[in-house]
């Protein structure tokens, strides 16, 4: 698995799988799906021990705003239903556009990099933030890569799956901490 992604990085091709039946598609989902959770949780933690060790502000989070201010239900439909769904036609649907051409793996890096970029609107804009972007948006970026990859080897709709689940399982733990009124602090 990690080969043939690594692989595909090295040399970017549009081309779909049309020999893998359902129960294929599902175990390699899955295997990205733990891929991209792994990869992101990583780099996350790299980016909170430099913060922490240069004594780094990002600022409030985005996602702080978006529990204070809405309900359970509304922050799923929103994180798991309503992102991925945008995110993927603008990020990853395009690509479908490159595919004969000599400038998708191009495309691919740029759409991949811009959706990662994007969430820097997740911090509050400062100069730190933005000096830190490139660290910041990694995980971003890395599951970015991983919903290209899955676009470009069985469609659009397996991108918005594989983007549904990685942040139903990112924003669950938080939603039950949340729904149980459990103190984070």
């Amino acid at each position: 698995m990690l080969e043939e992604l690594i692989a595909f990085a090295k040399k970017p091709i549009y081309e779909q799988d049309v020999n893998s039946n359902a129960s294929d598609k599902l175990r390699l989902f899955t295997k990205l799906l733990v891929l991209a959770l792994g990869s992101s949780i990583l780099l996350l933690i790299i980016a909170s021990v430099i913060q922490n060790i240069f004594n780094i502000e990002v600022g409030k989070h985005a996602i702080d705003d978006l529990f204070d201010n809405n309900s359970e239900i509304k922050i799923f439909v929103l994180v798991v239903i309503l992102a991925p769904f945008l995110e993927e036609l603008i990020f990853r649907g395009p690509l479908l556009f490159f595919k004969n051409s000599e400038y998708f793996p191009i495309v691919l890096y740029i759409f991949t990099i811009a959706f990662g970029l994007v969430h820097i609107s997740n911090f509050e804009l400062t100069t730190q933030v933005l000096l830190l972007s490139p660290l910041l948006v990694a995980p971003q970026i890395s599951v970015g890569f991983i919903l290209g990859y899955i676009r470009v080897k069985f469609g659009l709709i397996w991108s918005m799956a594989l983007h549904a689940c990685y942040n139903m399982a990112l924003i669950i733990p938080l939603l039950l901490v949340k729904l149980l009124d459990i103190p984070i602090e």
